[in-house]
């Protein structure tokens, strides 16, 4: 998880480090703030010469994956200026100009508008929330981040046109809306492997992550669950904790 090591000092951000110190990140000192599922989608992202992140943010799961796929190219895409201008300044603070970018734009945008080839590998992490009648209102800083616009639809949709035949698209999001990316997914998108995240052993899983491979025609497989969080003793499990420090990362069959 990440630990400040900056105070705000009256700026509108703070300066953490993640990836077991090795990324630096400036974040919103209000607001969407890059945690623990940033950390796990880093951690499972499909590997490739050139990867896409929609929704990146002020690059949490961009520039962790970067630092684990050393020769891979990466895009980030993102609509919220103040979250787009941080993730810049986090690209040159972590001296990756030369492999990272990140571009303006939205998932509701076709994907041919960026006059970009398809990628080897996408991934998101879409905000878990689309009906705003069925929770209270987050704080309006808040609202891009938990809030989908389009739906989770505008968000399949986006990552489908921007993944090559034969690439793998990989989601993080609420366990209790896996039917609904699966038949999102499935028209287009096949082989698909599911692995639940469990706060505790003993607990249903809270988050799903999901891996697609576009046209893929291998049967669904249900992986283990990682599990978070042991009842007594250390704050997370070994596997959890290897995760979050960069000594491990979530393998796929």
């Amino acid at each position: 998880m990440p630990q400040s090591v900056a105070p705000t000092d009256g700026k509108p951000w703070t300066e953490n480090r993640i990836l077991g110190g090795r990324v630096t990140l400036r974040q919103p000192a209000r607001g969407y703030r890059a945690g623990l599922d940033a950390a796990l989608l880093a951690a499972a992202c499909g590997s490739g010469r050139r990867i896409l992140e929609a929704g990146c943010g002020v690059g949490g799961a961009l520039l962790a994956t970067a630092l684990r796929q050393t020769e891979a190219q990466l895009v980030g895409l993102e609509r919220d200026a103040e979250a787009l201008e941080l993730a810049r300044q986090n690209i040159s603070l972590n001296g990756l100009e030369g492999r990272v970018q990140v571009l303006a734009g939205d998932v509701a945008q076709p994907f041919r508008d960026l006059d970009l080839p398809p990628f080897d590998a996408v991934m998101a992490n879409p905000p878990y929330f689309d009906d705003p009648t069925t929770l209270r209102p987050p704080a309006p800083e808040k609202t891009g981040a938990w809030m989908a616009d389009g739906g989770l639809k505008a968000w399949t949709g986006f990552l489908l046109k921007s993944v090559r035949e034969g690439g793998s698209l990989t989601l993080i999001h609420r366990a209790d809306r896996l039917a609904d990316l699966l038949a999102l997914l499935a028209p287009k998108a096949g082989s698909f492997q599911i692995r639940p995240v469990q706060p505790h052993a003993d607990a249903p899983a809270k988050r799903v992550i999901v891996r697609a491979i576009k046209t893929g025609r291998a049967p669904l497989t249900l992986l283990s669950p990682l599990v978070l969080h042991p009842r007594e003793g250390a704050k997370h499990t070994d596997e959890a904790e290897a995760i979050l420090r960069g000594a491990a990362r979530l393998d796929w069959l």
